[in-house]
């Protein structure tokens, strides 16, 4: 298990719209394509320097694939990364101030203290 693999992810899907879209509509493949192309790349870095040996397990691949934010906050994906990507992806399903904001807090609210540690 990689926290700092999962936020990654989710701070680079967050940043492009163009991911964002794809990973509304086809999360499953998108998680599929990141990890393929972009897990072992180096942000902000030149292209030829890599890792080799970042990947999802298959409980953090199956949490990205069907946006459970409540089981990526469990595995110590950082909550505000999750937080910002899900409300570009779904905010726009909902009609009411804060309606998503509110539903995403409400999911965790079985949580208690200390929470999930999300140290990296």
């Amino acid at each position: 298990m990689s926290k700092y693999l999962l936020n990654k992810f989710l701070f680079m899907v967050d940043r492009d719209p163009e991911l964002v879209e794809r990973y509304r509509s086809e999360p499953r493949e998108l998680v599929t394509w990141w990890e393929a192309e972009y897990a072992n790349t180096v942000l902000n870095c030149h292209t030829d320097e890599a890792s080799t040996w970042l990947r999802f397990d298959d409980v953090e691949r199956e949490a990205l694939a069907t946006h459970d934010h409540v089981k990526l906050f469990e595995l110590g994906a950082h909550p505000f990364l999750t937080l910002t990507l899900f409300i570009a992806v779904f905010e726009r399903d909902n009609t009411e101030p804060l309606e998503y904001q509110k539903s995403y807090g409400a999911r965790l609210a079985h949580f208690s203290m200390p929470y999930p540690d999300i140290a990296t």
